[in-house]
Formats: structure tokens, C-alpha cells, sequence
């Protein structure tokens, strides 16, 4: 049981900070789609010798 615990303490903030972000994006009308195209294209990645690579 005291594993679950810790896994739990673990996880729950990252949960709660997701499920923050989620009602601030409904709240301000923003959604996934509109912040990906402000952010632009991706990076074109390649694995390398044993290394991520980004172009």
C-alpha cells in the first residue's frame, strides 16, 4: 500500500495542474487547435547515433 501512496502523490499534481489548464482554456475560449498553430510547424526529428536530433 505505501507505494500506491507515493505513486499517488506523484501523480496527482500533474493531474490537477491539467485539469487547471483545461478550465482556463474553455474559460478564455482557447482551444488545442489555435495554440498549436500560434506555436508554428514541428521541428523534423531523426534518430542518430544513439541521440534525438532536431532540424
Amino acid at each position: 500500500m505505501p507505494a500506491f501512496e507515493v505513486f499517488a502523490i506523484y501523480l496527482m499534481p500533474f493531474v490537477i495542474i491539467g485539469i487547471a489548464i483545461k478550465l482556463l482554456m474553455k474559460r478564455y475560449g482557447v482551444d488545442l487547435p489555435d495554440v498549436q498553430k500560434q506555436a508554428g510547424s514541428a521541428p523534423k526529428r531523426r534518430f542518430l547515433l544513439g541521440s534525438w536530433r532536431s532540424d
